[in-house]
């Protein structure tokens, strides 16, 4: 079973240790450093900022880590989507890691996903849809979008997170289902 809580700063060697895996830097690009593991998710982990971090779960044991942000909360997110496609209101981000490499291929990711996309509809009612921008080179990546279900909605340049790739990016989209009325 797949299930989350907010990291928490004690996490925060684990989250060091992801960050440096090949499969994980290879696409995070990510300073891992103690001090820029805390500067960079500190202020998430203290409820400083709008946006979450969450320590994935599997069966109780440690996974991976999602992050997840209002759009309108992350108006560089909102910039940067908007020069390649519209950005409706109530859109939200996520990103995603896998940290234990012995779980990478086995189809946790796109049910890590899917778990987050439904639990979006809950935990944060005036969510309209989960846009995801992902680099085109990943393909791992936007297969397990596909695999959840979200489909590509766009194409476009944009900065990647990590300077060996080119600037190609899809966009994954899933809208709320309608309400019943």
């Amino acid at each position: 079973m797949i299930t989350w809580r907010r990291l928490k700063e004690r996490d925060f060697p684990l989250l060091k240790a992801w960050l440096e895996q090949p499969h994980v830097a290879r696409w995070w690009n990510h300073e891992t450093s103690p001090e820029a593991v805390a500067r960079d998710f500190g202020p998430s982990a203290r409820g400083e900022r709008p946006s979450e971090d969450l320590l994935v779960l599997l069966d109780g044991r440690p996974l991976g880590l999602v992050q997840r942000v209002m759009l309108a909360d992350a108006p560089h997110s909102v910039a940067e989507l908007a020069a390649v496609l519209p950005v409706p209101e109530g859109a939200v981000g996520i990103d995603y890691l896998i940290g234990e490499p012995e779980q990478v291929g086995r189809g946790l990711g796109p049910a890590m996903i899917r778990a987050l996309v439904e639990r979006t509809w809950t935990d944060l009612p005036s969510a309209t849809c989960v846009m995801v921008p992902v680099s085109a080179a990943n393909r791992a990546s936007w297969r397990a979008l596909e695999k959840a279900g979200l489909r590509r909605v766009a194409e476009g340049e944009m900065e990647p997170d990590n300077p060996i790739d080119g600037p190609v990016h899809y966009v994954y989209r899933i809208d709320r289902a309608p309400r019943a009325s």
